[in-house]
């Protein structure tokens, strides 16, 4: 970068070719979603067999190369947007030296240099002669340290104006001033275009149409190396509040122009992606772009685990024993390579919903949060809750993590296919929400009430962003489904703050921590309980979770109170479904549903005379 080329530089060209990008983003963005939502969706509608298995396949293959286009022209978008900011400012920088050069009637040489005419007082009779000064920049090249305290600057700084002070010609000093400007602008945009040009040919995609996995897990490098790079232009975004309630993160989300909303998105789809209270649809986007870059992450390094070596020999006549290598391997990677797995079983549990979307009318899935650190998390929608008249959100209990949310979100599923008959003309949608540590083992974790009280505020937090991005304009419908351990974090939530829930349904509980359903912030006789007889969960959890606990528990009369109880309050739902995990038994090929799942719909979508109670 020189003078010339900066002074005939347009940043606006940069823009364009953002915006270019953003466009084409955008298309790739809308093919996907008519791949997966419309045309995939719409064989799932009316299409069976291995020939339809085969065809969706190969949509979802192409519908992942659209997906990888859409994120990495949003990454081209920031850089080239980041670039054109800095690039501005050191424009707007040179062309303020500039003007101020011609004020001062100096002229600006092709080099950048300035010069200025003779002024000042008459020395041995003349007047001092002009001359041509060129500027320097402050900063020092890439190839010389750093003085991290600026003493060199600030030295060659008072012996600039030492100089000045003593020249006889005036015009020298305001001359060296305007050409260090000048070089200093050419300097920020050299930096600037040495920063940006390595980034930008990083971004450039392998030259085949196969996403590979390895593909996805380098778009992580890539947003953390645009994201550093475009510090100075992100921090003109203005970032979500701190602990906003979800009111305020919608507040904020809708604030941004669409420019910085594409930006944000692009460079925090983590951190998006959990805030409660942004329309469904761009947690949904955010979620995704972070499941398919930790779905390879994932992947890449459960390959890399060395192939299990033989794990026993022969040490003598019908004696065998462990071999050492595989001792070393069982050391050094079976609890990794078991954390992996598990963790992938849950990924791919999440992919195959999204790939179901149209089978017997299933509308699309919304991720509405995700991570796979720890046990993981997992909220997964069966149709838009943004949109929805009627909107269920599900908490499973004791033994649920990411690896095992495959049934969960089947539960959900087949409440929606009970569900959205029952309500011609309204929109219906249920929710896994797996946003909590559940207890994962029954014996030392689920008789502690911990679990439920720690994760009941960011329960209540989600319904209450169900509640902030409807787009009804007035709160949808919402219910609150706990089972076993899930019911005791709902019933904490409703002890401990506001939940916004218009109806509550417990199944299996073992006690929610209070004892009458008048005790929780739920509307009077809007409670309601599903206990088959056969489920051992509930007398078991009583004396752990019931409520009204006396020190006498143990003796019949004073055992602490769950909802299964008459004297609780809540509605008591017939059952026709056996042991503790068969409330939600759904025939999908004959699409027909228990007693026990059909008292669930009918609380879902309102149809509450509709709901056959027990004697």
């Amino acid at each position: 970068m020189d003078y010339a080329t900066l002074k005939s530089l347009k940043p606006s060209e940069f823009e364009d070719a953002a915006g270019g990008y953003r466009t084409v983003g955008d298309m790739a963005s809308q093919v996907k979603d008519d791949l997966e939502q419309q045309i995939a969706a719409g064989m799932r509608k009316t299409l069976e067999g291995e020939a339809v298995d085969a065809a969706v396949v190969q949509l979802r293959k192409l519908a992942t190369n659209f997906h990888y286009t859409q994120v990495e022209c949003a990454l081209i978008t920031t850089a080239l947007n980041s670039l054109a900011y800095e690039l501005r400012a050191a424009k707007d920088k040179l062309d303020a030296a500039v003007e101020d050069a011609e004020a001062e009637k100096f002229t600006v040489g092709s080099d950048g240099s300035v010069s200025y005419p003779a002024a000042g007082d008459k020395v041995d009779g003349k007047v001092p002669e002009g001359g041509t000064v060129q500027g320097s920049a402050k900063g020092k090249p890439t190839n010389q340290p750093i003085d991290p305290t600026g003493d060199a600057n600030d030295t060659a700084d008072a012996l600039e104006r030492q100089a000045a002070n003593i020249h006889p010609n005036p015009n020298f000093g305001r001359a060296v001033a305007i050409a260090n400007r000048i070089a200093q602008a050419v300097y920020d945009a050299t930096q600037a275009d040495k920063k940006w040009a390595p980034k930008l040919r990083s971004l450039k995609a392998d030259d085949d149409l196969h996403v590979s996995r390895y593909d996805w897990a380098d778009t992580q490098s890539d947003t953390s190396g645009v994201r550093s790079g475009a510090k100075d232009y992100l921090d003109d975004i203005k970032h979500p509040p701190k602990d906003g309630s979800p009111t305020d993160n919608a507040k904020w989300w809708k604030g941004l122009s669409d420019q910085e909303k594409v930006d944000y998105a692009a460079m925090y789809p983590a951190g998006l992606g959990k805030l409660d209270g942004i329309p469904a649809d761009v947690r949904d986007e955010a979620n995704r772009i972070e499941l398919a870059e930790k779905r390879a992450d994932y992947q890449i390094r459960l390959n890399a685990i060395p192939k299990e070596p033989i794990k026993f020999k022969d040490v003598g006549p019908n004696v065998t024993a462990y071999t050492q290598e595989w001792l070393d391997w069982h050391h050094k990677y079976e609890g990794e390579k078991g954390r992996l797995e598990g963790t992938l079983k849950g990924m791919n549990a999440i992919q195959n919903r999204f790939d179901q979307t149209g089978r017997k009318g299933l509308p699309e899935a919304y991720l509405l949060g995700f991570s796979p650190e720890g046990r993981g998390r997992a909220i997964v929608a069966n149709g838009n809750p943004d949109t929805a008249d009627h909107t269920a959100v599900y908490v499973p209990g004791t033994t649920s993590n990411l690896s095992k949310i495959h049934g969960d979100i089947n539960r959900m599923t087949n409440l929606w296919h009970a569900s959205e008959p029952l309500a011609p003309g309204q929109n219906v949608s249920t929710v896994t929400w797996l946003g909590y540590d559940a207890p994962q083992n029954i014996v030392t974790d689920a008789t502690r009430p911990g679990y439920a009280n720690t994760g009941a505020p960011a329960f209540n937090q989600f319904v209450d962003g169900l509640n902030a991005s409807n787009e009804s304009g007035t709160d949808s419908h919402v219910t609150a489904i706990g089972h076993s351990y899930g019911s005791t974090l709902i019933g904490s939530a409703a002890r401990q703050g506001t939940l916004n829930a218009d109806d509550v349904i417990f199944a299996g509980s073992p006690g929610v921590q209070v004892g009458s359903a008048e005790a929780l912030d739920v509307p009077r006789g809007h409670v309601w309980n599903e206990y088959a007889d056969d489920d051992p969960v509930p007398e078991l959890g009583r004396a752990f979770h019931g409520g009204d606990k006396s020190s006498r528990f143990w003796q019949d009369a004073d055992m602490p109170i769950i909802p299964a109880d008459a004297e609780f309050g809540a509605h008591q739902m017939t059952t026709d479904t056996e042991g503790h995990s068969g409330y939600w038994d759904y025939d999908l090929d004959h699409e027909d549903s228990s007693q026990s799942l059909l008292n669930q719909a009918n609380v879902v979508v309102g149809r509450h005379d509709k709901v056959q109670i027990s004697d």
